[in-house]
């Protein structure tokens, strides 16, 4: 069997190394048909790209991001497409950033992609069930096109390391693109209660909400959060194996109820054990004080009342990581993810 990877997509994003990775560890042949240029020169660079290798390959996956490609590749081929759509534009910008207005030009661009990328395609591979579900109701589309493939993470790069914690305080691990699913909000406020507590934070990453982050910090002169901007993705492991726990999303938004983010997925992996706030889509396959500690949506006190039943309960702690780590390493790494993605190639 033999798959042509197609599309603009980064192939160092976990999404598309980790699919990559598990169909050649389920010993698929990848074509890589993609480009990383920009404007009209990178469908150029596509179509002359795919002249080389059109007869070479017997499905076409497109990666993410893929709405705009899944055109060019409809228009290229009549071989069978698997769009790796993941996450939806419309919703993405529009309902949960809010970059323009429900009823603006804008959002009915991004719809437009949305609905037509899925049209083209022969099937639509997304995250959690929750996800599928958004997707039929607001693009009016059949369930029987959809597959879900969860996230995961990649097992090579993500995993448990005995790293001392040279604090001597109980340290709390988050690390995110500041996007309005994550919460971070919620940490901010979650850490402000637990002062007085031995509870220090390390916040990594920048994004769209930094600065307003920065600034509820200030405003509320929270002095344990340690705000570090960049990490390397093969450092974060180091930094999540130093903590005691590590957190997931909090958003109050109708997206982070439907995702399973990667940092979920990451944190599993490290070995440590994990809290996120409680939605359909993560209890899709996690189970609280079994392989995750959940909390109330919207509630940065819950947060900190979970954060601190960790804190005190060493045994509750111990039995989370492990049973979080031993679900990721026998649901979720990319072999596993890959032969699930083999079987949808094969059922086409």
């Amino acid at each position: 069997m033999t798959v042509c990877y197609f599309g603009f997509y980064n192939r160092e994003y976990s999404r598309n190394r980790i699919l990559i990775k598990g169909l050649k560890q389920n010993n698929v042949k990848v074509i890589e048909c993609q480009t990383r240029l920009k404007g009209i020169a990178k469908y150029f660079d596509l179509i002359k790209k795919h002249r080389c290798i059109k007869k070479e390959y017997d499905v076409m996956i497109v990666g993410f991001p893929g709405y705009q490609a899944v055109v060019l590749a409809r228009f290229l081929t009549r071989k069978k497409i698997i769009f790796d759509a993941f996450t939806s534009l419309y919703d993405s910008l529009i309902l949960d950033r809010k970059e323009s207005n429900k009823v603006s030009a804008k959002a009915f661009y991004y719809w437009l992609i949305d609905f037509v990328s899925c049209k083209l395609a022969n099937k639509i591979l997304l995250d959690t069930y929750s996800h599928i579900d958004y997707f039929i109701k607001t693009f009016k589309l059949k369930r029987n096109k959809f597959e879900r493939i969860l996230v995961g993470s990649d097992d090579e790069i993500i995993k448990p390391k005995k790293v001392v914690n040279s604090h001597n305080k109980f340290l709390v691990h988050f690390h995110g693109k500041f996007i309005p699913l994550q919460g971070v909000e919620k940490i901010v406020k979650a850490a402000k209660l637990l002062e007085k507590y031995d509870v220090e934070f390390n916040i990594i990453g920048k994004g769209q909400t930094y600065k307003k982050i920065r600034k509820l910090a200030q405003d509320l002169s929270v002095n344990n959060i340690n705000f570090i901007d960049y990490v390397p993705y093969e450092k974060l492991s180091e930094y999540m194996s130093k903590a005691d726990v590590c957190l997931g999303i909090f958003g109050n938004t109708d997206k982070a109820k439907r995702v399973i983010p990667n940092k979920l997925y990451e944190a599993l992996a490290s070995g440590c054990p994990v809290i996120t706030m409680e939605t359909l889509a993560a209890k899709e396959i996690l189970e609280n004080k079994k392989n995750v500690l959940f909390c109330k949506n919207n509630s940065s006190g819950d947060l900190a009342n979970k954060i601190l039943e960790l804190k005190n309960n060493n045994d509750l702690r111990d039995k989370v990581a492990t049973n979080g780590y031993n679900l990721f390493k026998n649901n979720f790494t990319p072999k596993i993810l890959g032969r699930k993605l083999k079987l949808v190639i094969e059922n086409l």
